[in-house]
């Protein structure tokens, strides 16, 4: 962080100013080659999408990607997100980011430039680090009030950006931007770029998931009924007492702070659309594993998002309420992400049968 603290760096910089990080990474080098990026892109399980700027004209192609343009040809730009969720190097750098909470953590994307390749001027909804992994890239960047967008571009380009301060980012350095500061990455010759991105839902969305959780919820029973009912004047309109009573009755409807937490924790650990867990294609007997996880501890698939809240446990989008015996090995393996052998051999008989749950599902694998 550039001789500051993880707790200076939340002070002074998150979500308030950008910061360049000369050699955050010394001596970094990309954790995969240009040919296993592409390779990557072609998969129906990884997220990718292929920028163009030909000819002065913006072109969105969404993978998989099997036909890339070459690489002696300007301005084109390959984006492969989730790059942690398939390789074991991208996901432990990934993870040095975790002074910020899982639940705000989101991935790694990997972008790939030939020469003066970019996605033009823009903005993200959500804190950003860029880390630059090969050759150069020339970053703009603006506090622009501006947010105004290109009307009919294939990408939401800034219309009016007007950038402030100028980079040239080498491997290893890295910037950091809050959200909505407007920015524009242009590859000097061919280029890597790491953008560590965070999780921003908007409340929004969150209130629709919110309600559609809490109708599993909501008993309400009986149905409307009127016996007093009495002759109408006016047949089209909506009487006060039916408005009464069915206010009544919805007015029941209530959530506690626990409702919250147990829908905010399945949110945030639901794995996204496209991710896809792979069971042992040869499980081992529950006595095996068994024994195996006293020798060899256990892990969380890169895949698993694991989070907690008091008793209430989350992976993977499904909930349980744990006692005070079983939080400790459970909190311990979400933080930490493992367990070791001698943490592994004391769990509980019921943690050990969720962990072999897990193991059959390809979330959690020995260590």
């Amino acid at each position: 962080m550039g001789g500051l603290t993880p707790a200076q760096f939340l002070r002074d910089y998150w979500h308030k100013k950008p910061l360049l990080i000369r050699q955050a990474f010394p001596g970094f080098t990309p954790l995969l080659s240009p040919a296993a990026l592409f390779e990557m892109a072609q998969r129906d399980d990884v997220e990718s999408r292929l920028v163009t700027h030909f000819k002065k004209q913006w072109q969105v192609s969404n993978g998989p990607l099997t036909n890339l343009p070459g690489m002696d040809q300007k301005d084109w730009t390959l984006l492969v997100q989730g790059v942690n969720l398939h390789d074991d190097n991208a996901d432990a750098l990934l993870r040095q980011f975790r002074f910020i909470p899982d639940a705000r953590l989101d991935d790694l994307m990997i972008s790939y430039a030939t020469d003066t390749g970019g996605v033009g001027p823009h903005f993200d909804s959500y804190d950003v680090f860029l880390l630059q992994a090969h050759g150069q890239r020339r970053w703009k960047i603006g506090a622009t009030q501006d947010l105004t967008l290109v009307e009919g571009s294939a990408l939401k380009i800034l219309k009016n950006f007007e950038p402030e301060k100028e980079f040239v980012l080498e491997p290893g350095d890295m910037l950091y931007l809050p959200p909505q500061y407007a920015h524009d990455g242009v590859a000097i010759g061919e280029c890597m770029t790491y953008s560590i991105g965070f999780r921003a839902p908007p409340f929004q969305e969150l209130g629709e998931a919110f309600l559609q959780f809490m109708a599993d919820s909501i008993d309400l029973p009986g149905r409307y009924a009127d016996p007093e009912l009495e002759t109408s004047k006016h047949p089209a309109e909506i009487s006060g007492s039916m408005l009464a009573q069915i206010s009544d009755e919805l007015n029941k409807v209530r959530f506690t702070d626990d409702d919250i937490a147990i829908f905010v924790g399945q949110y945030l650990s639901e794995p996204k659309a496209s991710v896809f867990f792979e069971s042992p294609a040869k499980p081992l007997t529950l006595t095996r594993f068994t024994a195996a996880l006293s020798k060899r501890g256990v892990a969380l698939s890169r895949k698993t998002q694991m989070l907690y809240r008091g008793k209430h446990v989350f992976i993977n989008g499904e909930s349980f309420a744990i006692g005070r015996a079983d939080k400790a090995s459970l909190t311990l393996l979400a933080d930490q992400r493992h367990l070791d052998s001698e943490a592994a051999a004391k769990v509980s008989a019921d943690v050990l049968d969720a962990l072999y749950t897990w193991y059959e599902d390809g979330w959690v694998t020995l260590g």
